[in-house]
């Protein structure tokens, strides 16, 4: 075989490896039993030194040193395999298996604090986890970068803090502002009654079906945070239930599903490559955004929803498909990003992207994080939090080491509003499909112009390929000011 085909099924193997280790994790989400967590901790440990040693094996540099690509395909497998192997290269395998054992525990550690309402209970875990990725950012940074940027290479290639304040900083006024507009405008509908867990996961089956969810190649489960896991032909979603609130179970199903599809519509060619996964977390939140938001929330397709929760729940408050509208939109005060309205939602993620930059830097200590949070939110939201499941409990991300991820989701959303103005562009009568609750067409411009490369393309590539120019945040808020302003008569 030629260097290339031996580096290939070599890294085939360990793609393969890599998705057993994600399954730990979904299983550790789902089915694990709590008395499990040590044990758990020592096999992602094992997985991490396992991973690391192939990572960094010497064969892959002499491999790389002779491969030649025959094609673009095989160009962008090198591209990838060479910046994995240059990354992982500069950190101890030591490193990378505490790091694994560290944050399994302070997962678990996390999850019962925020049950118990107990920040002092989850702040030591959280000081290792951060002090664990901080030594990881500073073999990672040497000399070329900040200490933020080289974590945030790992979710987002390419991209740099400072660019991405930028566009928060352009982005931030037009939120504010339109959200004190609607602030004056009264409340929405909203539902009421009790909804049966039964019913809704139901239901929300069959929105993951409307979507394109694959379920021969996926499951939905439960879990205390919804997420996606696995790629290519295993690709699970969880969802959560409340039971007066089942736009909760709903959205978050819709939202996972745009995660899931990306990876199940990745080219088969690509399974088990470097190519065979979505691009960045950024392009990856564009999806699950413009599934929920743009296709989910738009009027034409809660008409079709307001049928489907009548035949499920019977009545539940809402007097016809415009106050659903209205109700499935409400912009609201609350204290839980993954609840958040469109106009707000991103107010909550500059919060805590500003947070940990300050955390990464050392300008801001864990000690102190609770009352940096506090005074920021109330700040921002002009109120206060009212217990920590509302606050600095509330999200899963930095329990697991996920600093410089928080900024991926505004990013996703930018790119979700450059994409919908293409894909509205591109795909006239769209309406009248999603008033039938068939998204085929939108969901089919999708995967060919975004979710079937993976990583063939870098992020800002691929979303320009297929919007036939350079992003900006202007497409959301224009999106934004547009759909809320005729909700609320602006």
């Amino acid at each position: 075989m030629s260097a290339y085909d031996e580096l290939m099924t070599f890294q085939r193997e360990t793609e393969a490896l890599s998705q057993v280790a994600g399954r730990l994790g979904w299983d550790m989400e789902t089915v694990m039993p709590p008395g499990a967590i040590q044990q758990r901790a020592e096999e992602h440990a094992a997985m991490a030194s396992l991973l690391h040693a192939r990572r960094t094996a010497p064969q892959i540099g002499e491999w790389l040193a002779k491969a030649e690509p025959a094609d673009d395909v095989a160009r962008a497998n090198l591209r990838l395999i060479r910046r994995d192997f240059e990354r992982t290269m500069k950190v101890p395998s030591r490193l990378a298996a505490d790091l694994a054992r560290s944050t399994s525990r302070a997962h678990k550690i996390w999850a019962k604090a925020r049950e118990a309402e107990d920040v002092a209970a989850f702040l030591p875990a959280l000081s290792e986890v951060l002090e664990l990725r901080r030594e990881e950012a500073a073999c990672l940074a040497g000399n070329e970068t900040s200490l933020y940027d080289a974590l945030l290479e790992e979710y987002e290639p390419g991209a740099k803090a400072s660019e991405l304040s930028a566009m928060f900083d352009a982005l931030r006024p037009g939120l504010v502002s339109l959200r004190e507009a609607i602030r004056g405008q009264g409340r929405a509908p909203q539902v009421s009654g009790i909804f049966e867990e039964g019913a809704q996961m139901a239901l929300s089956t069959e929105l993951a079906a409307a979507f394109g969810y694959d379920f021969e190649c996926g499951r939905i489960d439960k879990a205390v945070h919804p997420f996606s896991s696995g790629s290519g032909l295993d690709v699970r979603i969880t969802t959560r239930t409340a039971p007066t609130d089942p736009f909760n179970c709903f959205y978050s199903t819709i939202h996972e599903v745009g995660h899931a599809t990306y990876e199940q519509n990745i080219d088969d060619a690509y399974l088990l490559t470097p190519l065979g996964q979505g691009v960045s977390m950024g392009v990856h939140e564009s999806q699950s955004r413009i599934y929920e938001n743009q296709l989910g929330r738009s009027r034409a397709f809660t008409g079709w929803l307001y049928g489907k929760m009548r035949d499920a729940f019977g009545d539940f408050g809402i007097a016809g498909e415009e106050d659903f509208f209205a109700a499935v939109n409400a912009v609201h005060d609350g204290y839980i990003r993954t609840e958040a309205d469109e106009v707000q939602y991103n107010l909550h993620v500059m919060l805590r992207f500003d947070l940990e930059r300050a955390l990464i830097a050392g300008d801001l200590q864990v000690g102190d994080l609770e009352g940096a949070w506090n005074e920021r939110f109330a700040a921002d939201f002009g109120y206060s939090v009212d217990r920590p499941s509302h606050g600095l409990l509330q999200d899963v991300h930095w329990s697991e080491g996920l600093f410089g991820y928080f900024p991926t989701y505004s990013l996703g959303n930018v790119y979700a509003g450059c994409l919908h103005e293409a894909l509205r562009r591109d795909v006239p009568g769209l309406d009248d499909d999603l008033a039938k609750g068939d998204t085929s067409k939108a969901t089919a411009w999708l995967r060919e112009n975004v979710q079937q490369h993976g990583g063939l393309y870098e992020a800002k590539d691929l979303i320009a390929r297929a919007i036939g120019g350079a992003p900006s945040e202007q497409p959301l808020l224009s999106y934004l000011e547009r759909k809320f302003g005729g909700i609320y008569g602006l």
